[in-house]
Protein backbone atom coordinates (compact mmCIF):
# COMPACT_ATOMS: atom_id res chain seq x y z
CA UNK A 1 0.00 0.00 0.00
CA UNK A 2 1.30 3.46 -0.92
CA UNK A 3 2.08 5.69 2.05
CA UNK A 4 0.26 9.03 2.07
CA UNK A 5 2.19 11.76 3.88
CA UNK A 6 2.09 15.47 4.50
CA UNK A 7 5.24 17.50 4.87
CA UNK A 8 4.73 20.97 6.40
CA UNK A 9 7.00 23.46 4.64
CA UNK A 10 5.65 26.37 6.68
CA UNK A 11 3.33 26.59 9.69
CA UNK A 12 3.14 30.29 10.59
CA UNK A 13 0.59 33.01 10.00
CA UNK A 14 1.06 36.05 7.77
CA UNK A 15 3.03 38.01 10.39
CA UNK A 16 5.35 35.29 11.65
CA UNK A 17 8.99 36.07 12.43
CA UNK A 18 9.75 32.53 13.61
CA UNK A 19 8.44 30.26 10.87
CA UNK A 20 7.72 30.15 7.16
CA UNK A 21 4.11 30.85 6.27
CA UNK A 22 1.62 28.08 5.79
CA UNK A 23 2.34 25.53 3.08
CA UNK A 24 2.01 21.73 2.83
CA UNK A 25 3.33 19.10 0.46
CA UNK A 26 1.02 16.09 0.16
CA UNK A 27 2.83 13.01 -1.11
CA UNK A 28 1.72 9.63 -2.38
CA UNK A 29 4.58 7.60 -3.82
CA UNK A 30 6.45 9.91 -6.18
CA UNK A 31 3.44 12.22 -6.64
CA UNK A 32 3.63 15.45 -4.61
CA UNK A 33 0.87 18.06 -4.52
CA UNK A 34 1.72 21.45 -3.03
CA UNK A 35 -1.04 23.09 -0.99
CA UNK A 36 -0.49 26.84 -1.32
CA UNK A 37 2.81 28.34 -2.41
CA UNK A 38 4.42 31.12 -0.36
CA UNK A 39 7.90 32.58 -0.81
CA UNK A 40 10.66 31.30 -0.68
CA UNK A 41 9.10 28.04 -1.78
CA UNK A 42 12.21 26.30 -3.09
CA UNK A 43 14.17 27.00 0.10
CA UNK A 44 11.19 25.93 2.20
CA UNK A 45 10.93 22.66 0.29
CA UNK A 46 14.64 21.98 0.56
CA UNK A 47 14.86 22.62 4.29
CA UNK A 48 11.71 20.70 5.22
CA UNK A 49 12.40 17.70 3.01
CA UNK A 50 16.01 17.37 4.14
CA UNK A 51 14.92 17.58 7.78
CA UNK A 52 12.38 14.84 7.12
CA UNK A 53 14.92 12.65 5.33
CA UNK A 54 13.20 12.66 1.93
CA UNK A 55 15.00 15.35 -0.11
CA UNK A 56 12.77 17.02 -2.71
CA UNK A 57 13.18 19.83 -5.19
CA UNK A 58 10.61 21.66 -7.30
CA UNK A 59 10.88 19.10 -10.08
CA UNK A 60 9.13 16.64 -7.73
CA UNK A 61 6.05 18.86 -7.41
CA UNK A 62 3.36 17.58 -9.77
CA UNK A 63 0.83 20.34 -9.05
CA UNK A 64 -0.28 23.19 -6.79
CA UNK A 65 -3.66 23.47 -5.07
CA UNK A 66 -4.24 27.15 -4.30
CA UNK A 67 -6.64 28.16 -1.52
CA UNK A 68 -6.62 31.96 -1.96
CA UNK A 69 -4.59 34.97 -3.08
CA UNK A 70 -3.27 36.46 0.16
CA UNK A 71 0.49 36.88 -0.19
CA UNK A 72 1.36 34.52 2.67
CA UNK A 73 -0.21 31.75 0.59
CA UNK A 74 0.65 32.74 -2.99
CA UNK A 75 3.82 34.88 -2.96
CA UNK A 76 6.04 31.99 -4.11
CA UNK A 77 3.94 31.03 -7.11
CA UNK A 78 5.86 33.28 -9.52
CA UNK A 79 9.14 31.69 -8.38
CA UNK A 80 7.77 28.19 -8.86
CA UNK A 81 6.27 28.94 -12.27
CA UNK A 82 9.41 30.62 -13.62
CA UNK A 83 11.57 27.76 -12.35
CA UNK A 84 9.39 25.11 -13.97
CA UNK A 85 9.16 27.01 -17.25
CA UNK A 86 12.70 28.30 -17.71
CA UNK A 87 14.68 25.62 -15.86
CA UNK A 88 12.58 22.55 -16.60
CA UNK A 89 10.71 23.62 -19.74
CA UNK A 90 7.19 22.81 -18.54
CA UNK A 91 4.05 24.53 -17.39
CA UNK A 92 2.74 24.47 -13.83
CA UNK A 93 -0.35 22.34 -13.11
CA UNK A 94 -2.64 24.49 -10.96
CA UNK A 95 -5.82 23.47 -9.13
CA UNK A 96 -8.08 26.26 -7.88
CA UNK A 97 -11.70 27.40 -7.75
CA UNK A 98 -12.71 30.01 -10.38
CA UNK A 99 -13.41 32.55 -7.63
CA UNK A 100 -9.76 32.19 -6.56
CA UNK A 101 -8.26 32.38 -10.04
CA UNK A 102 -10.49 35.28 -11.18
CA UNK A 103 -7.86 37.86 -10.18
CA UNK A 104 -4.77 35.66 -10.07
CA UNK A 105 -3.45 36.92 -13.41
CA UNK A 106 -4.80 40.47 -13.52
CA UNK A 107 -4.31 41.29 -9.85
CA UNK A 108 -1.39 39.15 -8.64
CA UNK A 109 0.90 37.74 -11.33
CA UNK A 110 0.32 39.82 -14.45
CA UNK A 111 2.51 42.76 -13.48
CA UNK A 112 5.69 40.70 -13.69
CA UNK A 113 4.61 37.83 -15.94
CA UNK A 114 2.34 39.25 -18.66
CA UNK A 115 5.28 40.61 -20.70
CA UNK A 116 8.85 39.43 -21.05
CA UNK A 117 11.89 39.86 -23.29
CA UNK A 118 13.60 36.89 -24.88
CA UNK A 119 16.87 38.88 -24.65
CA UNK A 120 17.59 41.97 -22.47
CA UNK A 121 17.47 44.47 -25.36
CA UNK A 122 14.69 42.75 -27.30
CA UNK A 123 11.05 43.73 -27.62
CA UNK A 124 8.51 42.92 -24.94
CA UNK A 125 6.52 39.81 -25.85
CA UNK A 126 3.04 39.33 -24.43
CA UNK A 127 2.53 36.26 -22.26
CA UNK A 128 -0.75 34.63 -21.33
CA UNK A 129 -1.90 32.70 -18.28
CA UNK A 130 -1.99 29.55 -20.40
CA UNK A 131 1.67 29.99 -21.37
CA UNK A 132 2.58 29.25 -17.76
CA UNK A 133 -0.24 27.16 -16.32
CA UNK A 134 -2.26 24.01 -16.90
CA UNK A 135 -5.40 24.83 -14.94
CA UNK A 136 -7.72 22.28 -13.36
CA UNK A 137 -10.77 24.28 -12.19
CA UNK A 138 -12.20 23.14 -8.87
CA UNK A 139 -15.91 23.03 -8.10
CA UNK A 140 -17.88 22.96 -4.88
CA UNK A 141 -20.27 20.51 -6.55
CA UNK A 142 -18.00 17.60 -7.44
CA UNK A 143 -14.39 16.41 -7.00
CA UNK A 144 -11.71 17.04 -9.61
CA UNK A 145 -9.31 14.27 -10.59
CA UNK A 146 -5.62 15.10 -10.71
CA UNK A 147 -3.30 12.11 -11.03
CA UNK A 148 -3.98 9.92 -7.97
CA UNK A 149 -5.65 12.85 -6.14
CA UNK A 150 -9.37 13.59 -5.94
CA UNK A 151 -9.76 17.21 -4.84
CA UNK A 152 -12.95 18.66 -3.35
CA UNK A 153 -13.31 22.26 -2.22
CA UNK A 154 -15.62 24.39 -0.11
CA UNK A 155 -15.80 28.18 0.25
CA UNK A 156 -14.62 29.38 3.66
CA UNK A 157 -15.42 32.47 5.75
CA UNK A 158 -12.48 34.75 5.00
CA UNK A 159 -11.71 38.25 3.71
CA UNK A 160 -11.32 37.24 0.04
CA UNK A 161 -12.50 34.17 -1.91
CA UNK A 162 -10.92 31.18 -0.18
CA UNK A 163 -11.47 27.44 -0.35
CA UNK A 164 -10.91 24.59 2.03
CA UNK A 165 -9.90 21.22 0.57
CA UNK A 166 -10.69 17.55 1.04
CA UNK A 167 -8.14 15.54 -0.90
CA UNK A 168 -8.51 11.79 -1.33
CA UNK A 169 -5.53 9.70 -2.44
CA UNK A 170 -5.06 5.92 -2.22
CA UNK A 171 -8.04 5.61 0.10
CA UNK A 172 -6.85 8.24 2.59
CA UNK A 173 -8.44 11.68 3.02
CA UNK A 174 -6.71 14.92 4.05
CA UNK A 175 -8.81 17.87 5.15
CA UNK A 176 -7.36 21.40 4.96
CA UNK A 177 -9.36 24.29 6.39
CA UNK A 178 -7.39 27.08 4.66
CA UNK A 179 -7.95 30.53 6.22
CA UNK A 180 -11.33 30.84 7.89
CA UNK A 181 -13.16 32.17 10.90
CA UNK A 182 -14.72 29.45 13.02
CA UNK A 183 -17.37 27.66 10.98
CA UNK A 184 -19.13 24.64 12.44
CA UNK A 185 -20.49 23.70 9.00
CA UNK A 186 -16.93 23.65 7.64
CA UNK A 187 -15.86 21.47 10.57
CA UNK A 188 -18.67 19.05 9.69
CA UNK A 189 -17.54 19.05 6.04
CA UNK A 190 -13.95 18.30 7.04
CA UNK A 191 -14.84 15.74 9.71
CA UNK A 192 -14.87 12.61 7.49
CA UNK A 193 -11.15 13.13 6.73
CA UNK A 194 -8.53 10.84 8.25
CA UNK A 195 -6.40 13.88 9.15
CA UNK A 196 -7.63 17.47 9.38
CA UNK A 197 -5.18 20.37 9.16
CA UNK A 198 -6.89 23.44 10.60
CA UNK A 199 -5.73 27.02 11.00
CA UNK A 200 -5.71 28.61 14.46
CA UNK A 201 -5.23 31.95 16.21
CA UNK A 202 -4.69 32.87 19.85
CA UNK A 203 -7.17 35.78 19.58
CA UNK A 204 -10.43 34.68 21.27
CA UNK A 205 -12.82 36.86 19.26
CA UNK A 206 -11.11 36.88 15.87
CA UNK A 207 -13.58 37.46 13.01
CA UNK A 208 -10.98 36.37 10.43
CA UNK A 209 -9.27 33.27 11.86
CA UNK A 210 -10.34 30.39 14.12
CA UNK A 211 -9.77 30.87 17.87
CA UNK A 212 -7.99 28.02 19.61
CA UNK A 213 -10.71 27.78 22.28
CA UNK A 214 -13.35 26.91 19.65
CA UNK A 215 -11.26 24.02 18.35
CA UNK A 216 -10.30 22.85 21.85
CA UNK A 217 -14.02 22.57 22.67
CA UNK A 218 -14.67 20.07 19.87
CA UNK A 219 -15.28 16.41 20.77
CA UNK A 220 -12.12 14.49 21.67
CA UNK A 221 -12.65 11.98 18.88
CA UNK A 222 -12.50 14.84 16.37
CA UNK A 223 -9.65 16.69 18.11
CA UNK A 224 -7.55 13.53 17.86
CA UNK A 225 -7.58 13.89 14.06
CA UNK A 226 -6.87 17.65 14.09
CA UNK A 227 -3.45 19.17 13.47
CA UNK A 228 -3.00 22.92 13.88
CA UNK A 229 -1.28 25.23 11.39
CA UNK A 230 -1.11 28.95 10.52
CA UNK A 231 -0.44 29.73 14.16
CA UNK A 232 0.96 33.09 15.35
CA UNK A 233 4.33 33.35 17.04
CA UNK A 234 2.61 33.94 20.39
CA UNK A 235 0.90 30.54 20.19
CA UNK A 236 2.63 27.89 22.35
CA UNK A 237 2.52 24.52 20.58
CA UNK A 238 3.71 22.72 23.71
CA UNK A 239 0.75 24.01 25.69
CA UNK A 240 -1.83 23.05 23.06
CA UNK A 241 -4.27 20.24 23.73
CA UNK A 242 -4.36 19.71 19.96
CA UNK A 243 -1.21 18.60 18.16
CA UNK A 244 0.44 21.29 16.06
CA UNK A 245 2.28 20.66 12.83
CA UNK A 246 6.03 21.32 12.84
CA UNK A 247 8.14 22.34 9.86
CA UNK A 248 10.25 19.50 8.53
CA UNK A 249 8.38 16.66 10.24
CA UNK A 250 6.51 14.26 7.96
CA UNK A 251 3.07 13.01 9.07
CA UNK A 252 1.08 10.03 7.87
CA UNK A 253 -2.44 10.72 6.66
Amino acid sequence: MTDVRILPLGVGDAFTARHYTTCLALGAGDQWLLIDCPHPVRKMLREASQAAGLPLDLDAITGVALSHLHADHVSGLEDLVFYLRFKLGRRTPLLAHPDVTAKLWSGTLGGSMSETREVPDGPLVAQRFDDYFDLTPLSTDHPAAFGPFQVECRITRHLIPTTAFRITVHGRVLGFSADTSFDSDLIDWLSPADLIVHEVTHQPGSPVHTPYARLAALPETLRARLRLIHYPDEFDPDASAIETLRQGLAYMV
